[in-house]
């Protein structure tokens, strides 16, 4: 069975222990007895449980007239420790120790990177976890127990306080609030009533509610986070193809440059054949690039990991790049920007101007008409019986509310003297749309409705802005509107008038002249999310949008984009800092280990340099742990998962 890096680490360094208190305790002339013997016996264990992995890795590559980094760690130590059994039997000076605490400070780095992988394993299935186990689904007439693994989708599902929703789904009776941290980042509970949609794996509050599942399984969003993120941990960033390209060269230039350091000494500073061989050993083992191999995955895991405790998913390591260089983003407005959904922003005239409009417009199915309506039952108001309903067509309805004729539409329908289009040419100029109330013959107020940008866009606009990114809105809207809304949130560039089909080549057009990042929810959006060269989804959208994106964030918060961009870019800076850090050792420690440097008493063993190694492979998986600490915009007001 094959030993982990962790526990051959251990394994490999109390094998070592005894040599260790011999290195320590030489300069006071004591010695373990049999002190030879044992460093032969525990070195060979050590070169047996520890050094099989990366003879076998280096072998394989050498069949293939290849070198990896292994490569070096398997000729060091196979050099040190054959010439050390040669020098056992011949009564000669043995170096077991620098070949056993090679391999020590090797699998070091090998088990920080393990461990680190565990953990983020161990983080997907605790995230798993937070799933409910029944639920109480209504079945045969009453509501019974189930494991959740048998919930249907169109079962309905009571939730009672304190409860864990079980699955995806829509409310179709009762209300509460909801605690969605643990999937959407989001520290404040959310009002939820009938017809609002709720996540699998978030916490009732103190209401309860029925129901609808709308998603079990793999196909909820918990099951869909998880799945994102171990495959953007497990994915590679173009930057280490890069990685992979140097380190098939750098492995054999070591090799070339530890056999001239070697021939250098002894054929022309007259060096013993040992020490020759030592500096050549220290050479190999200093320029392991075991450091280079950590340097993207670690901060990829990291990065990625953390990401999804903030609502942002980053489909893979591609994406990281293309963030860094981006210096647009551009934005769909319906959904994106704005809410969504039509609100009622102004009224002029009393509440009797309100109760009429909303009595007539409730029998209308427009979507202006549902804003009235909504508006009405805010403000408290009864609704009145409505006969003979008409929908005049491109004009608005009328109806009859106690006798008397109601109407709600255009100016042409209400017959509005000059001075009430005056007042709602005041309110249209804004961008808003005006409905006239009339009743029994006379005009009695106007109400204005207005899809209004969502509370964060304005925020996350100003915020990218200070990143120096220009940012556009791409709609179908008409220029007014568009422009009205773009005023309010402070937009850069407006392009009206856009056609479902023709968002994706205005993102192509942008994209000829700068690096162009857009941010969708809608069916219509996945074109221009998929040819973009970074496309943001909104989780509030829909699930082809979600696919097409690069980026998906899980809440409908415009503020989710600048932490998206945030994190992306400190996780590919991270990479770079951990790429500058692997090769600064290698720059600074080789010509140490040549003995460059032997005239001013300044040289490195081979378990010297093993440890100089060992070190640039710590400093690489802390710098990549200390992404979890890095600033990211809006992140301090969120609670992980």
């Amino acid at each position: 069975m094959q030993l982990s890096s962790i526990k051959r680490f251990w394994i490999s360094l109390v094998l070592s222990l005894p040599m260790l208190v011999d290195m320590i305790a030489m300069p006071f002339g004591f010695m373990l007895p049999n002190s030879r013997l044992i460093a032969l016996v525990a070195t060979t264990l050590v070169m047996r449980i520890a050094a099989g992995p990366y003879v076998k890795s280096a072998w394989a590559a050498f069949l293939k007239h290849q070198a990896n980094m292994n490569t070096l760690v398997a000729v060091g130590t196979s050099v040190t420790y054959l010439y050390s059994l040669f020098a056992f039997f011949t009564g000669r000076d043995v170096y077991f120790e620098s070949a056993a605490f090679v391999l020590v400070f090797v699998l070091l780095g090998d088990a920080m990177e393990e461990k680190m992988h565990a953990n983020a394993s161990n983080a997907l299935a605790k995230l798993l976890d937070l799933q409910a186990k029944e639920a109480e689904v209504w079945r045969d007439g009453r509501f019974v127990k189930l494991p959740v693994s048998e919930v249907k989708i169109g079962d309905v599902i009571r939730v009672k306080p304190g409860e864990k929703v079980p699955v995806d789904g829509e409310i179709v009776e009762g209300s509460s609030t909801l605690d969605e941290a643990m999937v959407t980042g989001e520290s404040l509970p959310v009002v939820k009533k009938a017809g609002d949609s709720v996540i699998g794996a978030t916490v009732n509050g103190k209401g309860s509610f029925q129901f609808k599942a709308t998603k079990v399984g793999q196909d909820t969003m918990l099951a869909q986070i998880a799945e994102t993120v171990k495959k953007a941990q497990t994915s590679h960033a173009p930057i280490q193809k890069l990685t992979d390209r140097i380190a098939g060269i750098f492995v054999p230039a070591v090799l070339v440059l530890a056999i001239l350091t070697f021939a250098i000494w002894y054929v022309f500073f007259n060096a013993s054949l040992v020490q020759a061989m030592l500096y050549a050993v220290s050479v190999i083992v200093i320029a392991c690039p075991c450091a280079l191999g950590l340097a993207t995955p670690t901060a990829l895991m990291v990065g990625t990991g953390r990401a999804a405790k903030m609502g942002v998913l980053i489909k893979n390591g591609e994406v990281l790049e293309k963030v860094a260089a981006l210096q647009t983003v551009a934005f769909d407005k319906t959904g994106t920007i704005t809410v969504g959904k039509p609100e009622v922003t102004d009224l002029i005239g009393d509440s009797a101007a309100l109760q009429t409009a909303a009595s007539l417009e409730s029998a209308s199915e427009h979507p202006l008409a549902q804003a009235i309506v909504n508006q009405a039952a805010q403000a408290g108001l009864a609704l009145e019986k409505v006969t003979d309903f008409e929908a005049i067509e491109g004009r608005g309805v009328k109806g009859q509310l106690a006798g008397k004729e109601a109407l709600v539409g255009s100016a042409e329908l209400t017959g509005a003297d000059a001075t009430w289009r005056e007042k709602a040419a005041a309110l249209q100029k804004q961008a808003k749309t005006v409905v006239f109330v009339a009743l029994d013959g006379q005009v009695i107020g106007l109400v204005a409705i207005q899809d209004q940008p969502k509370a964060s866009s304005k925020a996350a606009i100003q915020l990218l802005k200070k990143r120096g990114m220009r940012t556009v809105m791409l709609t179908g809207d008409n220029e007014n509107v568009a422009q009205a809304i773009a005023k309010q949130v402070g937009i850069d560039q407006v392009i009206a008038g856009v056609l479902p089909n023709e968002k994706a080549d205005h993102v192509k057009a942008l994209m000829q002249k700068e690096k162009v990042a857009f941010v969708g929810d809608g069916i219509n959006d996945a074109p221009a999310l998929s040819v973009a060269d970074v496309g943001i989804a909104m989780g509030s959208g829909t699930d082809i949008a979600k696919e097409a994106g690069g980026i998906v964030l899980v809440t409908s918060d415009l503020l989710g984009v600048v932490r998206a961009l945030d994190i992306a870019r400190k996780t590919f800076q991270r990479i770079k800092l951990n790429l500058f850090w692997a090769l600064i050792y290698n720059m600074v420690g080789i010509p140490i280990a040549a003995g460059l440097f032997s005239g001013l008493g300044l040289t490195l063993s081979p378990e010297l340099a093993g440890l100089a190694m060992a070190f640039s492979s710590v400093s690489v998986v802390s710098s990549s742990l200390l992404l979890n600490k890095a600033k990211i915009a809006g992140a301090e007001k969120q609670r992980s998962a």
